[in-house]
């Protein structure tokens, strides 16, 4: 079983009212907003020209009004009055540099989601921790052809050959497939940081079955474990490809996998779940998270599966749904 290692996390964790950001290097950032208590953000994102911005900085990085206003065909007094109701809400942050004449300020976005929190608000509480994972950050892997890396730019290294799994280009992956083994992930024990016992562990992907071509009568038995412990496993319907997923690059063959199915796995005190659904009797108790300073998250097709029908795991840029691996932790009180 080859086992790689990867780059230390720099996290910080930031409370301030109702929002609770916690990043990582590669992780996305996201903002929760109280609609009473933060009318700066609400009206900076009541404007369609306002969101485009948000969406355009997101995607390119950091630019310049005349940047902007070039990429989005406006007149340049229009990006310049939403950029500061951007920057006013603090939804951007502006840096100024110099420039052939003088200086320029560059735009970058803070955020990579933004949630609208409509919870009572004696319900509000900063209990939850989300982290994102790249795809290509697996700790330790075990696969069979087919298998194959991708970014949202082409095909990484040569297909059907597991040893170029070690590939360090593999950070960029957007979709990684194989037939059978598994691949196995090392998420931050962000509870223990703050110190505060798990409620609940959630983990997030999208997911199909793997045949050459596509096919979406090809069931595939696929399995999560979590610290070692098997919590449960789904059956894949198909590999689907009878549309183009709604991010998939246009490079990318339609004889192809498209897209898969967003599943959440759940575990808490009373046992485990797929998207609501009882999965196993394996509860939070069984994983001894507070006895271990990171979660190890290990997906694949198991041995004797009675379905072996191999895994598709798509990530940002490639499928329906522009999410890596996220892990989800409701902290108690």
């Amino acid at each position: 079983m080859p086992s790689v290692g990867h780059p230390p996390h720099q996290f910080t964790i930031t409370t301030h009212a109702e929002v609770l950001i916690i990043q990582t290097k590669l992780a996305r950032r996201f903002l929760t907003v109280d609609p009473e208590e933060n009318a700066r953000v609400m009206h900076a994102l009541s404007s369609p020209v306002r969101v485009r911005i948000l969406r355009l900085l997101r995607g390119r990085g950091e630019l310049n009004v005349n940047e902007i206003c070039a990429a989005l065909e406006l007149p340049q007094s229009t990006v310049a009055t939403n950029v500061n109701i951007l920057d006013h809400a603090g939804l951007i942050d502006k840096r100024t540099i110099k420039a052939r004449k003088g200086q320029q300020k560059l735009c970058a976005s803070r955020f990579d989601e933004i949630i609208i929190c409509l919870d009572e608000k004696g319900e509000r509480k900063n209990n939850e921790i989300i982290v994102e994972m790249p795809l290509g950050l697996y700790t330790a892997y075990q696969v069979s052809a087919p298998c194959g890396l991708c970014s949202q730019q082409g095909i990484i290294g040569v297909l059907d050959v597991p040893d170029l799994f070690l590939d360090p280009r593999r950070m960029q992956t957007s979709l990684i497939w194989f037939g059978r083994g598994f691949l196995e992930y090392k998420f931050p024990n962000n509870a223990r940081i703050v110190g505060r016992p798990v409620t609940t562990l959630e983990f997030s992907m999208e997911l199909s079955s793997e045949v050459p071509g596509t096919n979406p009568n090809w069931p595939s038995d696929v399995s999560v474990w979590i610290n070692d412990i098997q919590i449960g496993t789904w059956t894949s319907p198909g590999d689907f490809g009878d549309k183009r997923g709604r991010l998939t690059p246009g490079w990318w063959k339609l004889e192809g996998s498209q897209y898969g199915r967003l599943t959440r796995w759940t575990i808490d005190d009373s046992g485990s779940y797929l998207d609501g659904e009882p999965l196993s009797a394996i509860t939070l108790s069984h994983l001894e998270l507070h006895a271990h300073h990171s979660i190890r998250f290990k997906i694949g097709i198991r041995d004797g599966a009675e379905h072996p029908g191999g895994i598709n795991i798509f990530g940002r840029g490639f499928g329906d749904h522009d999410q890596d691996l996220v892990m989800r932790l409701l902290l108690a009180d």
